[in-house]
């Protein structure tokens, strides 16, 4: 197993829980998780939508309103400082600066009435000590770093102009606009056809070296967690049930959730034939089943899951599942929080 020092972990999530309470009824959205993310590395959080990859996100940044939102439990250490502490001026210092983020739509992220030069150079205004001519050539050396042509000439232009490809690649020119340490990536390709989201992910992994910051990749798609992650934490439900390097889930995948994304993914083997399904659906934050969250949708099921949430299963080198049905120790450890194995 590979030890890791305070120095090499840039974040660390611990125990997080988050929960959304209305007049008769509280929603836990996320509950319990914990993962970090190391410098310089690419970590995907991975799972259906409603699972609460956003809200962790979201969370990290102190975006979460509250009220309806609370923050149940946990802490969010950044370089050792824990962000939940911070105040609100505090988190305007780290927000854009420090870590940044790109988010899912950039057309509705894109303030449609002021110019793609305005929005890049906003960040520098409030985080970098630059003269008005200075922000304008960091803006357009931005453009140019995220492949858009004739960037000078496009510091004038509006979001509407763009295609989708391009105003992707602006909404990663402002996340990188004062050199962040970490870049949350909220499926920043989902919206985009297959050819601009290869082009978007191979800028992803060039920048991330050239710039050498760390990358928290939020998908629902296999496909490019194979393409761009190191580790990865899949989620299920407001919890974390797989984690572990990409060649564990790829290739040794322990939680049935994870062999079932992992069954539904298109590949050239599969052409032809019929796409496997999950059955049923995520269940409700506000109403979870008892025991293992995925039981009602699992193939694996026994009675047993459906009475005590199972602990971690570990299988050594960072690799844990969240499912003693599969582990090699038999379903008898029900509730302890680690189990050791061999894979």
């Amino acid at each position: 197993m590979t030890f890791l020092t305070r120095s090499d972990i840039l974040l660390a999530v611990q125990d997080l829980s988050v929960h959304f309470r209305s007049e008769d009824q509280v929603a836990r959205a996320v509950e319990g998780v914990s993962f970090d993310v190391q410098r310089q590395e690419t970590v995907c959080l991975v799972g259906e939508s409603g699972c609460g990859k956003t809200v962790s996100a979201l969370t990290i940044l102190g975006l979460i309103p509250q009220p309806p939102g609370e923050i149940a439990g946990g802490r969010i250490l950044f370089d050792g400082r824990n962000l939940l502490d911070c105040r609100e001026d505090e988190m305007q210092k780290i927000r854009g600066n420090r870590i940044a983020m790109v988010f899912q739509e950039p057309l509705t992220s894109l303030n449609p009435v002021f110019t793609i030069g305005d929005q890049i150079a906003e960040a520098l205004e409030t985080h970098a000590d630059l003269t008005s001519a200075q922000r304008v050539e960091r803006c357009v050396q931005l453009l140019d770093d995220v492949g858009i042509p004739s960037p000078r000439e496009r510091l004038a232009d509006y979001p509407h102009q763009l295609s989708g490809g391009q105003r992707q690649r602006v909404m990663i020119a402002m996340a990188l606009a004062c050199h962040p340490e970490l870049v949350i990536a909220d499926e920043p390709t989902t919206a985009l056809d297959v050819t601009v989201q290869a082009q978007i992910l191979r800028l992803f992994r060039a920048l991330q070296q050239s710039h050498a910051m760390a990358v928290l990749y939020i998908t629902h798609d296999l496909g490019v967690v194979s393409v761009i992650a190191d580790r990865v934490y899949v989620m299920y439900a407001g919890i974390i049930v797989e984690q572990g390097l990409r060649a564990h889930i790829f290739d040794a995948a322990r939680h049935p959730y994870t062999q079932d994304l992992l069954e539904a993914l298109p590949t050239r083997s599969k052409r032809g034939r019929r796409l496997y399904s999950i059955p049923g659906a995520v269940p409700n934050p506000a109403a979870k089943p008892p025991g293992c969250p995925f039981h009602p949708r699992c193939r694996y099921a026994i009675p047993t899951c459906g009475q005590q949430p199972p602990g971690m299963c570990d299988y050594g080198d960072g690799h844990r599942a969240r499912c003693p049905v599969l582990f090699d120790g038999g379903p008898s450890h029900w509730g302890q929080e680690t189990l050791t194995g061999k894979v």
